[in-house]
């Protein structure tokens, strides 16, 4: 733990501009600048603002903690907003970019630690002759202790979406409104959005593609089917072709699905090259890693115009971390689509539930945050009855949830489509009433952010969507 002394003196940096709150919201830009009040720390560590909402980055004053259970810096008691632009102990841009990329779990996937080179080298050797039953024995040794890591918070956690609201609440406080007008998350007025999506890991599971198809589409779902395009199956056009012809989507899953696509910088741009070329010839504009291994710093080698590798909390993955976040969000260029529900080998071989329960748990807090379910659900696993009586009743859950909560429920590549599209409208005031402009503007809708008593609530079209503390 390391102190850094509170700077006195007035802010020395220039007003600059969040991005990542500008995309969060597409607002009026005044709202997305602040200032930092001094000069930040050299070293990263955890501090929290407000109990409630764990930060990683440099400050500008107080103690950087090691590890999330060990914080005793509050940077509520040294934030300043009494000019037009908030004055912060912190880069706020610095801390959202370092959940989102995952950057305080960097030791999760270091390939030097002997867990990340050795060990994963021997169980992914001999992973095509270990059946189901090793496997979840070994993954379980793996993943003890999971249940007593606090940061990010299980089972779904929204640490971005708190700071980006904080962060709104403390603009609209600098400048003295109530309210702040942005571009409602989701087109044509969708209250919150889900998907489904297949990653297909073997033989078997490819097998099963076409009556899992059937399943979807009976339910009036069309999802993406990410296939591995070296070593575990044949991938012809024709395979190709029964799905999109059916309304689905093709995806890129991993190179061969060994474990080891970041396992070393030169051996991953090579693959990179395979992958995209791959991509090129499938006509697939998605990826997923294999196993969710992911490096987000690594991502600028893709040309994929989206990934959906990263979880929302990976408590019970094989490489830790989480994104933080039930909203899709930039990684560069690329659209990054995290996963937010556990995944149905973790429920059924992990967690050892066939049930809905924990899905719907993990449902209804994003939906309170107007987010994005991401489902992510391998043909491989839900061939016997047990495990696909559970997805029968998630899709009939999903099905009400469309009703009930209003719930856009798109291919992964429209979310991808609107979020880019979303980026490049703007909110301007015009003889005293706002609007939208820009390209595609006619699917957007506008909605205001309300600040009172602590309290940041929505309103679309007039009508209060949702309020949160």
């Amino acid at each position: 733990m390391q102190e850094s002394g509170k700077n006195t003196e007035s802010a020395v940096l220039s007003p600059v501009v969040n991005r990542h709150f500008l995309d969060y919201y597409r607002c009026p830009e005044a709202f997305a600048s602040y200032q930092v009040s001094g000069p930040l720390s050299a070293d990263c560590g955890y501090f929290c603002w407000s109990p409630d909402t764990i930060c990683y980055g440099r400050t500008a004053g107080g103690a950087r903690a090691a590890a999330a259970e060990a914080i005793t810096y509050d940077a509520q008691c040294d934030l300043d907003c009494s000019a037009s632009v908030s004055l912060l102990p912190f880069d706020p841009q610095e801390v959202i970019e370092n959940l989102l990329r995952e950057r305080y779990a960097a030791h999760f996937r270091d390939p030097g630690r002997l867990t990340h080179s050795i060990i994963r080298k021997l169980y992914y050797a001999a992973r095509p002759y270990l059946g189901v039953a090793i496997r979840k024995h070994l993954q379980k040794v793996h993943l003890r202790n999971w249940n007593k890591l606090s940061f990010p918070q299980w089972p779904v956690d929204s640490t971005v979406d708190r700071l980006h609201r904080k962060l709104l609440a403390l603009g609209m406080k600098a400048h003295g409104v109530d309210r702040v007008p942005f571009i409602w998350f989701w087109p044509d007025g969708y209250k919150c959005c889900a998907i489904v999506t297949h990653d297909v890991e073997d033989l078997e599971g490819k097998e099963y593609c076409r009556q899992l198809m059937d399943i979807d589409e009976s339910y009036g779902l069309r999802s993406s089917f990410q296939v591995v395009p070296e070593v575990r199956y044949t991938v012809d056009a024709q395979f190709l072709e029964s799905i999109t012809s059916r309304g689905f989507e093709v995806n890129i899953h991993d190179l061969n699905h060994d474990g080891r696509l970041f396992a070393e910088r030169g051996e991953f741009l090579r693959r990179a090259k395979r992958i995209n070329q791959y991509a090129r010839d499938f006509r697939a504009v998605g990826f997923r890693s294999g196993i969710l291994y992911r490096n987000a710093d690594w991502y600028d080698a893709f040309e994929f115009q989206y990934d959906m590798s990263i979880p929302s909390v990976g408590h019970l993955d094989p490489q830790r971390g989480g994104c933080c976040t039930v909203m899709p969000y930039f990684i560069g260029n690329l659209v990054e689509i995290p996963v937010t529900c556990t995944q149905d080998y973790t429920l059924f071989h992990i967690l050892r539930d066939y049930s809905i329960g924990l899905w719907k748990e993990q449902i209804e807090r994003i939906v309170a945050h107007n987010g994005l379910v991401s489902i992510l659900v391998h043909p491989d696993y839900i061939i016997e009855n047990r495990a696909r009586e559970v997805y029968w009743a998630l899709l009939s859950h999903l099905e009400d949830l469309r009703k009930r909560e209003q719930a856009w429920t798109p291919l992964p590549r429209e979310v991808a489509e609107w979020w880019r599209l979303r980026s490049q409208l703007r909110v301007v005031q015009e003889n005293g009433q706002w609007s939208i402009q820009g390209e595609g503007k006619e699917r957007a809708c506008l909605a205001f952010a309300y600040a009172s008593d602590n309290q940041v609530h929505y309103a679309l079209d007039g009508a209060d969507i949702r309020e949160y503390s």
